[in-house]
């Protein structure tokens, strides 16, 4: 069974997260927000901090091994801050989790040591499609082989920093099954469309991309001939979201429990109401239910065990999750809530993101 006792690194690594949550990406979250925008040195920052090289071996300029848990660790610390500078952060995992658990050596030695340099490398995955019920299973992107190459042909939504993206993981069904395939960009028949206008997430920027008889190497399938388990990396982009929710559901309820306590209301702190304490209280269970749920899963991944169910169930609850506790955090405040002068409500915008945003972080 896991372990709730983190390593010496994991706490130093986890300790280095919040620092930067709290200092740089609090500092600007609600600017970036109303600008559609992430200042450029909070990015440079965040990627200082090592994340990416962190789960990268050191025969690829990386210094450290993949591990879910760890990913989990700072991928909620991270939520805590921002969740949109978050999955700015973390695109580039999109595609150096799948080449560490499917990809050839070839395609390891040829990208991997990309993202061991000091600036930020933009590179990005493709995979949800923009039609009702959506199945990441049961993709209607294609790819054909024809000799040594294959064609794609699809179109693909919410694609995060398709706009700047050298490198992109477009993922698309082959004889029925998804598969993944390495676009170096710009490449003839790949266009980056119009940036996608969301609710939530406004300072990330997405692109709807769409893919006209793109023809990349057959070596350029992830994983070569073998291919990728797609299931596996479903698994651990599942644990990165609910990991992201669980962070973003902990700022609702750190900042609705503490504006409990100081607001007063008729001689007294209106945490003494006995129906916003049960609201506090059932968000506080949510969260660290979550919260081991998402750890286990990760856990499971780590220790080459199947975890797909737990997973894909740490997932569905995290989606619920965060939109209660973000919505229970409004609540809290009454009509302060509503208003831009607090938080509460670009963070329920943000929520209300989890349960469609399939595919957009990894660890």
């Amino acid at each position: 069974m896991y372990s709730f006792d983190l390593t010496d690194e994991q706490r130093m690594l986890t300790e280095t997260v919040q620092r930067f949550a709290s200092r740089n990406m609090r500092a600007v979250y609600r600017e970036a927000d109303d600008n559609g925008a992430i200042p450029d040195d909070v990015i440079s920052t965040g990627w200082d901090l090592g994340l990416i090289p962190s789960a990268i071996p050191d025969q690829y300029g990386g210094f450290g091994a993949l591990s879910a848990v760890t990913g989990a660790l700072f991928a909620e610390e991270l939520g805590w801050g921002d969740v949109a500078t978050s999955l700015h952060l973390l695109t580039p995992s999109l595609v150096t989790t799948p080449l560490l658990l499917c990809g050839t050596d070839e395609q390891k030695a040829t990208y991997l040591p990309r993202f061991c340099e000091a600036t930020f490398c933009p590179a990005t995955a493709a995979l949800i499609e923009p039609r009702i019920q959506f199945d990441p299973n049961d993709l209607k992107t294609t790819a054909t082989r024809d000799g040594d190459t294959y064609v794609l042909n699809g179109v693909k939504a919410f694609v995060p920093l398709a706009d700047r993206a050298d490198l992109m993981l477009v993922y698309a069904a082959e004889d029925g099954k998804t598969q993944a395939f390495l676009v170096d960009a710009p490449i003839a028949g790949l266009t980056i469309g119009a940036r996608e206008k969301t609710m939530g997430l406004s300072a990330l920027s997405m692109y709807r991309v769409t893919l006209k008889d793109v023809r990349v190497p057959a070596s350029n399938r992830l994983g070569g001939e073998q291919g990728c388990k797609f299931g596996n990396l479903l698994n651990h982009t599942n644990v990165a979201m609910s990991a992201l929710a669980v962070g973003q559901a902990r700022a609702a309820y750190d900042y609705a429990r503490e504006y409990a306590k100081e607001r007063e209301a008729f001689g007294e702190p209106i945490a003494s109401r006995q129906a916003i304490a049960f609201i506090l209280a059932n968000m506080a269970i949510e969260i660290d239910a979550t919260r081991l749920m998402t750890w286990e899963a990760a856990w499971k991944l780590d220790q080459g065990q199947d975890a797909t169910r737990d997973a894909y169930l740490a997932r569905m609850q995290a989606d619920q999750m965060v939109l209660n506790v973000t919505d229970g955090a409004v609540q809290v405040l009454g009509g302060h809530g509503y208003v831009k002068e607090h938080p509460v409500e670009m963070w329920l915008r943000n929520g209300r993101g989890f349960g469609t945003l399939t595919g957009l972080a990894m660890v």
